[in-house]
């Protein structure tokens, strides 16, 4: 007969409304405590009935990772971190994908069938604030905002500071001597969103160099994927003058722009300097070694997921925003010349 809450509370020498919170990732039981309970649910090979903790408690345990594309190593990398961030509260983690689709996240906000298999969701939406503030209709579904949306005091919100990321970028260009610098994925958006904060870090490390350079220098990307890199920086290759550098608003797209470079004749960063953002494994190895700004995503899965269990013990917690830390990682793309 498979082991009950009672035979580990009984081995453990604990009650059995002990072993419960350990079992259920309870924050205020001390270490000491947690050892014994974890010890004596190894050695009866206890497994928690889901169905029953559920009818017991209303929650499922399960938390809900929503990102555009899972794919993408920035999100992938995410989606390792909440994983595990989420085990250590006793969560176990699904993922979904939204695939760009507005319809599918209206779905999810509003709250149809498979919500209601969550305690939470994390959320990394494309939707507007304005959208986001007339969709979210599911009131007693915790939810926490994963990057940038306008922090308004309803939703807990997760993000790095993407003007000074893109700053920092931009000014590292400038000080390797660069003067005709670019961007790819710039997008003169209206509201809130990370191409628009990222556009005005680069607008405002122009400004503070004292650089001009031609509006056709800051060049859209749709996806943010080596392809739109590569096509962008192809157009920029095709300028008079040409850009002696590039500031690519994500990893991928600097991978792409790399190879449309090395394309035209041109070397990196002899010829063009590159920097990218996100510190994705494939720019560490590329040749050359990408520069790029590391956003700390073990530190945004951490905080997100204190955040949303935060939320699920008492939904009337005030939301916070936490900025994420982030640091310039210099390597081959942007030797000075």
């Amino acid at each position: 007969m498979p082991a009950t809450l009672r035979d580990v509370a009984d081995l453990a020498q604990v009650s059995v409304r002990t072993v419960s919170n350990v079992v259920s990732g309870y924050a205020h039981v001390s270490e000491r405590m947690r050892q014994r309970v974890l010890a004596a649910i190894e050695e009866l090979d206890y497994r928690a009935n889901p169905v029953a903790r559920t009818l017991r408690t209303g929650r499922t345990g399960m938390l809900a990772l929503v990102v555009p594309e899972i794919d993408v190593p920035y999100f992938s990398e995410l989606a390792r971190d909440v994983i595990d961030a989420a085990a250590e509260f006793g969560y176990r983690v699904m993922i979904d994908q939204t695939g760009h689709d507005h319809e599918r996240e209206r779905r999810l906000l509003m709250g149809d069938d498979r919500t209601m298999l969550f305690d939470g969701i994390l959320f990394s939406p494309l939707v507007t604030k304005s959208e986001l503030l007339d969709m979210h209709r599911s009131e007693h579904m915790p939810l926490v905002l994963l990057g940038e949306h306008e922090f308004d005091g309803r939703f807990d919100h997760v993000a790095i500071d993407n003007v000074q990321a893109a700053r920092d970028a931009v000014a590292h260009l400038v000080a390797s001597g660069r003067t005709r610098i670019a961007a790819i994925g710039a997008q003169p958006l209206e509201e809130y969103s990370t191409p628009l904060l990222r556009t005005a870090g680069y607008e405002a490390a122009l400004e503070e160099a004292g650089l001009e350079v031609p509006a056709a220098y800051a060049t859209p990307a749709p996806h943010y994927s080596r392809t739109d890199g590569y096509e962008a920086a192809t157009a920029l290759m095709a300028l008079d003058p040409r850009p002696d550098a590039i500031f690519c608003f994500s990893d991928l797209l600097a991978v792409g722009a790399m190879r449309a470079v090395f394309d035209a004749g041109l070397s990196v960063p002899e010829d063009v300097a590159v920097v990218g953002i996100d510190d994705i494994e494939e720019g560490r190895f590329a040749r050359p070694s990408l520069s790029t700004v590391s956003l700390d995503t073990p530190f945004i899965a951490r905080e997100a997921v204190r955040r949303i269990t935060a939320r699920i013990e008492d939904p009337e917690t005030p939301a916070e925003e936490v900025v994420a830390p982030h640091r310039l990682v210099v390597r081959e793309s942007t030797a000075a010349v």
